[in-house]
C-alpha cells in the first residue's frame, strides 16, 4: 500500500490563456515535472497561444506550440491547491481551502518576442521560488 503524498496542483489563469498562464504553466511542468499537477486557463480564452509567447520559450528550450488555450472552469479551480491568477480580475471563483496568489505582470498581448522575454523571465524566476516552496 502505497504512502505517498498526493501531488500538489496549481492551476494558473490568465484572461486569454495565451500567453502568461502558458509560460508560467510550461515551466512548473519543466522544472518539477510530474511532482506537480499543473493545470491554466482564461476567463476568455483566445483562439491559439500568443506567436512571440511560443517563441520566446522556444528560446529557453521549452516548446509550448502544441498548447492551446483552455476556458476557466470552476472545475478546475476546485480540483487545484494552488491558483495563481495573472490579471484576470475578479472571474476566478473562490473557494475556501484553497491558496490565492495574485502575480502582477505586464500582458503579452499584441507585443513582440522582445517584451515578452522580461515576462518571460520573470515568471521563470517566480515558478523556480513556486517550486522550491512546494518541494519544501
Amino acid at each position: 500500500m502505497s504512502t505517498a503524498t498526493p501531488r500538489p496542483s496549481v492551476l494558473f489563469v490568465c484572461v486569454h490563456n495565451a500567453g502568461r498562464s502558458q509560460m508560467a504553466a510550461a515551466f512548473l511542468t519543466h522544472l518539477a515535472g510530474d511532482r506537480v499537477e499543473v493545470r491554466s486557463a482564461g476567463s476568455t480564452p483566445a483562439d491559439t497561444v500568443n506567436p512571440a509567447v511560443v517563441d520566446a520559450m522556444k528560446e529557453v528550450g521549452i516548446d509550448i506550440s502544441a498548447e492551446t488555450p483552455k476556458v476557466l472552469t470552476v472545475e478546475a479551480v476546485r480540483a487545484s491547491d494552488v491558483v495563481i491568477t495573472m490579471g484576470c480580475g475578479d472571474t476566478c471563483p473562490v473557494f475556501p481551502g484553497k491558496r490565492y496568489l495574485d502575480w502582477q505582470l505586464d500582458d503579452p498581448a499584441g507585443q513582440g518576442v522582445d517584451a515578452v522575454r522580461p515576462i518571460r523571465d520573470e515568471i521563470e524566476r517566480r515558478i523556480r521560488g513556486l517550486v522550491a516552496e512546494l518541494a519544501g
